[in-house]
């Protein structure tokens, strides 16, 4: 009750549409009360020949109560009103819950993307793309189904009992009475398949994120899949994956059909008991056959709705389960992006401070260990080590990606704890190794480091980053349009672009993670021309593992398993580090990290 009550509370910015609705559906319950009238009299009244009520002698004209056929055509036609009123606010009522219903779902899209976007990014890394899609795509839909499959329903419901129960105390109490003999039996077993429906319909759920996520893995690796000839090897996963979702499904149906079964079963008998009764009084003169025909449409009336609320309560304890991973989302945490209270971050140099930062993704393993270095604004420091080092976690911190779990990460030695979260990602750019292109353009890529780059500036950012000749070739220059992920152009080319959008970003802090791995030896000396030139309007911060990267370096930090075992140029490293030298001779000479290498060959080999 507390997710419905949760899911209703998204109606709260549309209280007058609500409240429109809610009377819409007074107008629909009354023209509905009115609608079997017209046949008890025509049956009572024009057939049978019973007196006319005197209320509607008074406002029958004498030329149509002189004559039955005149009679009956104006009693046929007066009902036909009715029933096409009825239709008319139906339709109204239902175009009005379907328009607030949607706007609520797109609303709650909207609540849902931002509050995932705000999640830290542990959160993301743990937690599958296809999953939060399925949250987003179809568990949004919750607040659809249980306003307009659910509790309107069940509104509209309670209020024709309540009217259709007055109506029928006064038409026959004993009659009355029976129609409710119904209710506590639906409650018990309402009561009974709720329980378990709920948890099954939960679990059917994650079982069908599961098999999104499947197949949304098997596509975004579709070139892996294809090189190992692994198509029956996924098709078999994909299949278990389908088998245990349709199962889960099946089961979740059969429950759903054998509620539904009962419900009517209630509702059949309940009716009947009311036919044979009323029956029996149309028998003994007490009740008349226009009176029980009232009745017998109440009844409909009443118990149609509820039926129909009892076929589609698995899609309603859907809705529920839906809500419930929903509204899991919203209970995480999310960064604090703008904090009223923290300081902006607008204006720094960018001197990077590291002060004993240890940090791990699950305890008691540690990615880093007790880190300190600086790096100040013009100078270019290279991280290297061996893979799983660390590497990348360092440069995943200054931008709080990730908090530290011990020590301090400052920038212009103030912790960056207490800067606002997006003024500080504004002053940090960054060139991941395998660079994201969006869907759009190549200007729109590029344009993506500064919203309202003119296009010189996309142009000149694009010529420092060695891409403007590349871009240039193409039948439509930088309108070209960037397939999904970037997968038409090369490791090379996305690099490249991803460097352009960094750079026209101008940072003070420029964090780069093996910016030129897919390119070639001549572009790589040309992007690195541009970064010395750029060079003393940034602090750079590169994770290398080439050696022409390295060498450029103005400091360069060793890590090995997560500790930082020694800092310092070049040369003094070849001398001072065996790791380094280890990884400096595999990388000029060839050597492997066993074999010895003079510390005057390896000078020789990368001077």
């Amino acid at each position: 009750m507390n997710v419905v009550a949760w899911t209703l509370g998204f109606l709260r910015p549309y209280r007058r549409q609500t409240a429109a609705i809610v009377a819409l559906s007074i107008v629909e319950v009354g023209l509905a009360a009115l609608a079997p009238w017209p046949l008890k009299l025509i049956v009572d009244h024009v057939l049978i020949g019973l007196p006319f009520p005197d209320a509607l002698t008074a406002l029958t004209p004498s030329a149509i109560a002189g004559s039955a056929v005149a009679l009956l055509i104006a009693v046929v036609l007066a009902g036909l009103l009715v029933q096409i009123a009825g239709e008319v606010v139906r339709m109204v009522h239902t175009q009005m819950q379907v328009h607030v219903a949607q706007r609520v779902v797109y609303t709650l899209r909207g609540a849902l993307l931002s509050h995932l976007q705000a999640l830290p990014l542990r959160h993301h890394l743990l937690t599958p793309t296809a999953d939060s899609v399925y949250r987003l795509d179809a568990d949004a839909h919750c607040v659809d189904d249980l306003i307009i499959g659910g509790v309107f329903p069940l509104l509209m419901a309670g209020l024709k009992l309540g009217v259709m129960f007055t109506v029928l105390l006064y038409v026959d109490l004993t009659l009355a009475l029976l129609s409710l003999v119904v209710a506590p039996l639906l409650y018990v077993c309402l009561r009974f398949y709720s329980r378990t429906m709920v948890d099954r319909a939960e679990r059917v759920k994650a079982l069908e994120s599961t098999l999104i996520e499947r197949a949304f893995e098997i596509l975004s690796s579709v070139a892996a899949v294809k090189s190992f000839a692994r198509e029956r090897h996924e098709l078999g996963r994909f299949a278990r994956s389908g088998d245990d979702s349709m199962r889960a499904r099946l089961i979740l149906t059969w429950q759903e059909s054998l509620f539904s079964l009962a419900v009517t079963a209630i509702t059949l008998a309940g009716t009947a008991l009311v036919l044979v009764v009323g029956g029996t009084h149309v028998l003994e003169g007490t009740l008349t056959i226009g009176s029980l025909l009232v009745v017998i449409a109440y009844l409909a009336a009443v118990y149609d709705p509820l039926s129909a609320i009892a076929h589609s309560t698995g899609s309603l304890q859907q809705a529920v389960a839906s809500a419930r991973r929903v509204r899991g989302i919203f209970e995480l945490t999310p960064e604090t992006l703008d904090d009223p209270a923290g300081l902006d971050a607008s204006g720094i140099a960018g001197h990077v401070r590291f002060d004993a930062v240890s940090f791990g993704y699950d305890e008691p393993r540690r990615v880093l260990d007790s880190i300190s270095f600086e790096a100040r604004l013009g100078e270019m420091v290279a991280v290297v080590g061996l893979t799983g080092a660390g590497k990348t976690t360092i440069a995943n911190l200054i931008p709080r990606l990730f908090e530290p779990s011990a020590g301090r990460v400052l920038v212009d030695d103030v912790d960056v704890a207490r800067y606002r979260l997006t003024s500080l990602r504004e002053q940090i750019a960054v060139v991941p190794q395998q660079p994201v292109l969006f869907a759009g353009t190549i200007a729109d890529n590029i344009r993506y480091g500064r919203l309202d780059a003119s296009d010189a500036d996309v142009e000149a950012a694009a010529k420092d980053a060695h891409v403007h000749n590349f871009v240039t070739r193409l039948p439509e220059g930088y309108q070209t349009h960037v397939g999904e992920g970037g997968r038409t152009f090369s490791g090379g080319e996305r690099q490249r672009i991803g460097l352009a959008r960094a750079l026209l970003k101008a940072a003070p802090i420029l964090i780069l993670d093996e910016p030129t791995s897919a390119v070639d030896a001549i572009s790589e000396g040309a992007i690195f021309d541009t970064l010395r030139r750029l060079r003393a309007s940034h602090t750079t911060i590169v994770i290398a593992h080439r050696l022409s990267t390295i060498r450029d370096a103005t400091r360069i930090l060793v890590l090995d398993d997560g500790r930082l075992i020694a800092q310092g140029p070049h040369d003094d490293l070849i001398r001072t580090c065996a790791l380094y030298r280890q990884m400096c001779a595999r990388l000029s000479v060839g050597e492997s990290l066993d074999e010895e290498v003079t510390v005057d060959q390896l000078l020789r080999a990368t001077s």
